[in-house]
């Protein structure tokens, strides 16, 4: 090994090797108490690097430590409850929790328990294998019951202690809280034989409807079975006071972390380098995991609209597009920043950057209660058609331009809801143009998350976008003078 290089082996004695001291002063400073190393000493002629040295400490942790998870109160989640009952009018409904993870039967990578997001919209209860049943009859609730595994001390030697039926009550306001093995005799063979129920709504997505308790309900029983989905994502488009602040921490710390990205960014670094400072920063912040897979794309790979595997060496004058969202509290970020690797824009890369900035700002401008989200596409469009000129080629800009330019934010990443609809105060969306240029390696998309307000919108997401004010966010992080 030359001296630049590092040997290593994790606490737990699996041997690595770092060729390059960028990649272990990235690392080591996310991750430093993991990490034993032994670094042989650089040879004393050996000069600084020329763009500035390694990031450290102080230029990835930008997120302050921030609060663990919150669930919605009970005053929030029962209000949530009656919305629904006046929504769907005369029926029962049926929806289930997310199932417990098995490590050994399930990938371990993948084994944390995550709410299914209509259950927990509803309750605020984050306990498996649950079901929430409730009865509306002239558009109020008459009767709801929440049916959650009994305690097992046994399992919970293992999974740590769940919540008791009183506890389960308090927290959710459900004053019927029973075993949920008494489900299938009671609920499910009552309706079975209830001919007196006009409908029953359940979620029939793919992942659901095959539960075998909505399949009885499907085929042997003699209500009519319904999707419960429609109505509970008109409901859940609209975004109340507690989602929206969730929202707002959410992205404030998806910002951070974008901010501490462009502090850290060097040529020769590894893309899983630059997606290591953001996720850090999630964790940091008091994120649980990422809203979806992130997206840390340099040079040929900026023009991927999802790439996830964050395999390649950034390179001196390319750019890089980093999409990424921290979940907090359920609710996901979604902010996209394009940065030239070196710390400056070329002049060919402002040019397309700028462009894509004004098709932005268009977009922006049209996002206001009365439109669509059709009317913020065609504003972004419009833009590129009257001031792309040549830049991007004799196809236009457009054609360079393959994705939406907007979508539906909250629980999901991609939110639930009904994409014609008119916008109004409490949505919340992604404003998100971009040009792909394959043949230059060039990639450049910016993209913020935004409410709607009654006078127009705020934008929620404000991590640095004007150019100059990326250059000098990358130049302090090198300790340059501008």
């Amino acid at each position: 090994m030359s001296g630049a290089d590092t040997a290593c082996e994790t606490r737990g004695g699996f041997p690595c090797s770092t060729p390059s001291v960028v990649r272990y002063a990235v690392l080591a400073a996310a991750f430093g108490p993991l990490l034993t190393c032994r670094a042989a000493p650089a040879p004393a002629q050996q000069a600084e690097p020329s763009w500035g040295g390694v990031p450290t400490a102080a230029t990835m942790a930008i997120s302050g430590p921030g609060e663990p998870i919150r669930l919605a109160p009970a005053t929030v989640t029962s209000s949530r409850r009656a919305r629904l009952a006046a929504e769907v009018g005369d029926a029962v409904l049926l929806i289930p929790s997310a199932a417990t993870k098995s490590i050994e039967g399930d990938y371990p990578q993948d084994s944390d328990f995550r709410q299914d997001n209509h259950f927990l919209y509803l309750t605020g209860l984050e306990v498996p294998d649950s079901w929430l049943v409730m009865i509306a009859a002239g558009g109020e609730l008459k009767a709801e019951i929440l049916f959650v595994p009994e305690r097992n001390p046994a399992e919970e030697m293992w999974t740590g202690p769940r919540p008791s039926f009183r506890e389960a009550s308090s927290s959710t306001g459900i004053a019927d809280v029973r075993a949920v093995s008494e489900f299938e005799d009671t609920a499910i063979e009552s309706l079975k034989q209830d001919a007196g129920v006009k409908a029953i709504y359940a979620p029939l997505n793919i992942r659901r409807r095959h539960d075998r308790h909505i399949l009885t309900l499907l085929f042997e029983g003699r209500a009519e079975v319904l999707d419960l989905e429609p109505a509970l994502a008109r409901l859940r488009l609209v975004k109340d006071e507690f989602e929206i602040e969730m929202l707002r921490r959410a992205i404030a710390i998806t910002d951070a972390a974008h901010v501490a990205a462009m502090r850290s960014a060097r040529p020769g670094m590894y893309e899983y380098e630059l997606e290591a400072v953001i996720e850090y920063n999630f964790r940091r912040g008091g994120a649980e995991r990422v809203g979806f897979p992130s997206i840390v794309g340099s040079g040929p790979n900026s023009v991927v609209l999802h790439y996830d595997k964050s395999r390649r060496v950034m390179e001196e004058g390319e750019l890089v597009v980093m999409d990424v969202g921290a979940e907090y509290s359920y609710y996901s970020a979604d902010v996209t920043r394009t940065i030239p690797v070196s710390g400056s824009f070329t002049e060919r890369q402002r040019e397309i950057y700028e462009l894509v900035l004004g098709a932005q700002e268009a977009a922006l401008e049209a996002v206001r209660p009365g439109n669509t989200l059709m009317d913020v596409e065609r504003a972004a469009r419009v833009h590129f058609q009257q001031h792309g000129g040549g830049i991007c080629g004799p196809s236009g800009c457009n054609e360079h331009f393959p994705h939406g330019v907007s979508h539906w934010l909250g629980m999901d990443v991609h939110d639930v809801g009904d994409y014609s609809v008119k916008l109004e105060p409490g949505m919340v969306l992604t404003v998100e143009p971009g040009i792909y240029l394959a043949e230059e390696g060039i990639g450049v998309r910016i993209e913020d998350d935004v409410l709607v307000t009654p006078s127009g919108h705020e934008r929620l997401s404000d991590a640095p976008r004007e150019p100059d004010a990326i250059e000098a966010l990358m130049a302090e992080g090198r300790g340059v003078s501008r």
